[in-house]
């Protein structure tokens, strides 16, 4: 499996990857869901280089996860909004926090709380069965093959081409 090539591959995973797999992507994520959109609130709260800011930012954009929208004219600006397909990251980001929340935080605790606009509660995100609302549990989830999945004879085959490529190269 290669990195620049993950988008290519069959997992949900991976896909998933090739666009936040990184730490400054996820930051940057981060930040969108804090309500910042410019570039240079964006470097300033980061520390990042532009060039490194400017890679990630082109490459959420080339995923359709923000879009560039102009706030200025002269000189032109741009800021990053989130899209749909943005929007829809934050149960993983919630997610993430959760777990940080959990395991690494030190003796003064959170260094955020959320709380739900609808019903004014600070609250813990939960991850539930979308059919039955139970919580759910690794030990308590089994996976099974989806219609975007490798038929067997695929997966053997792909699986057989790398160990010969290999030595392919090896031999040249």
């Amino acid at each position: 499996m290669k990195w620049d090539a993950l988008e290519e591959e069959s997992c949900s995973i991976s896909r998933t990857l090739a666009v936040i797999g990184d730490r400054w992507s996820l930051l940057i994520l981060r930040d969108c869901f804090l309500r910042v959109r410019r570039f240079e609130e964006f470097q300033s709260k980061l520390g990042i280089t532009r060039h490194l800011l400017a890679d990630r930012l082109k490459k959420l954009v080339r995923f359709g996860v923000l879009r560039r929208a102009p706030y200025q004219t002269n000189p032109k600006r741009h800021e990053y909004i989130l899209t749909q397909k943005g929007l829809d990251l934050y149960p993983i980001l919630m997610t993430i926090v959760h777990w940080g929340d959990i395991h690494m935080v030190d003796e003064r605790g959170r260094p955020l709380v959320h709380q739900h606009k609808t019903c004014g509660k600070f609250f813990d995100p939960v991850m539930v069965c979308s059919e039955c609302g139970e919580p759910l549990k690794a030990k308590e989830v089994h996976t099974h093959p989806g219609p975007g999945a490798l038929p067997v004879k695929e997966v053997a085959a792909a699986s057989d081409k790398a160990p010969r490529k290999k030595a392919l190269l090896r031999a040249s």
